[in-house]
């Protein structure tokens, strides 16, 4: 079983994954060893390979973990977290621990295994953002779990291990410390100014435009002010919410556009760069729909976090983001597709 474990000095919990049980020696493979061989178990006619589907998009009449689907998921061979079991919440001395008890899902984007989510059709694209929010949908309401975050991993540098497109959700029964740090952040703001934050952000953005790389009805996709790293760009959505899961099906058609096209615009621009996505929301429990607001935040892995970075939480970003945002508006998207 998985546990959690609380750093006394930052509230921070981190996921000790027992089953994944990694010793020195297994931290020495070399680059050829990680690189994917043979056949891909995400691919459409090895859905034995995979644990059983616990959500698919496919063909009527085609049967369960067979091929026919267009979206896919699975429960991860190796999680991070056990659905099974209590959290069992104990004292060890003076620090604090529970029971990894959580989910831990791989949602396989597309049966293309060559394919990133840039290169697919719109229609594609909004078919993935759907099955993220059946999944927020279906596990909030599990009452052991407090937080659901989905992320994309891109490249092995970015973390990922299968080369086939696909993403991935943790649910957790904790709010983790990042999303605790924008809560307050934007808790503090509301009460100061009794304005959402993330509101302030888009109304900046919009009316100078100078970080700016796309915009649609629903969305601002743009370059942060602060920017931690080069090209980290951001999707807001134009109306205030808190969580992912109140999309509509308008708002679910723009956002396809919007991610389609920045994707495209940074694989394009960086020549297909290793890259993270992740998707904050609001926590399951909450009381922050005044002042919160969903996002998505890309972050291309440009550059290293090294010991500035780790000793002091601070990050060094050789790349203005005002030009960033001018080299991605430059991109052109028919051009990146090809």
């Amino acid at each position: 079983m998985p546990e959690l474990r609380k750093d006394p000095i930052t509230s921070r919990w981190v996921i000790i994954a027992t089953e994944r049980g990694k010793r020195p020696h297994d931290f020495k493979k070399s680059e050829e060893q990680i690189v994917q061989v043979g056949i891909c178990q995400l691919c459409p006619g090895n859905e034995h390979m995979t644990p059983d589907e616990i959500a698919v998009y496919r063909e009527p009449g085609t049967a369960p973990n067979t091929q026919g689907w267009w979206t896919r998921v699975v429960p991860n061979k190796f999680p991070a977290l056990s659905t099974e079991g209590d959290l069992n919440r104990s004292g060890v001395g003076m620090y604090d621990m529970m029971n990894g008890v959580g989910a831990h899902e791989v949602i396989i984007e597309s049966p293309e295994h060559d394919k990133p989510i840039s290169h697919l059709s719109e229609k594609q694209v909004e078919e993935i953002l759907w099955i993220y929010r059946d999944r927020f949908m279906a596990l909030q309401r599990d009452p052991r779990l407090k937080y659901i975050l989905i992320f994309k991993n891109h490249g092995r540098a970015a973390g990922a291990s299968l080369e086939h497109p696909h993403s991935q959700l943790i649910a957790t029964p904790v709010v983790p410390k990042r999303i605790m740090e924008e809560l307050e952040g934007s808790r503090d703001y509301y009460h100061f100014k009794e304005r959402c934050v993330f509101c302030d952000i888009v109304k900046q953005e919009t009316s100078t435009k100078d970080r700016i790389v796309m915009e649609n009805a629903s969305f601002i996709a743009f370059e942060t002010y602060a920017a931690r790293f080069p090209f980290e760009t951001w999707i807001l959505p134009k109306k205030h919410d808190s969580s992912f899961h109140n999309i509509d099906k308008t708002q679910i058609m723009d956002l396809a556009k919007i991610m389609k096209g920045i994707l495209l615009k940074i694989y394009g621009a960086l020549s297909d760069p290793p890259f993270n996505y992740v998707l904050h929301t609001s926590p399951i429990k909450n009381d922050c729909a005044n002042f919160y607001h969903w996002h998505i935040e890309i972050i291309p892995r440009l550059t290293a976090v090294a010991g500035f970075e780790w000793g002091t939480g601070m990050y060094i970003n050789p790349t203005v983001p005002e030009q960033a945002a001018v080299s991605l508006r430059e991109v052109d998207i028919e051009a990146a597709r090809s």
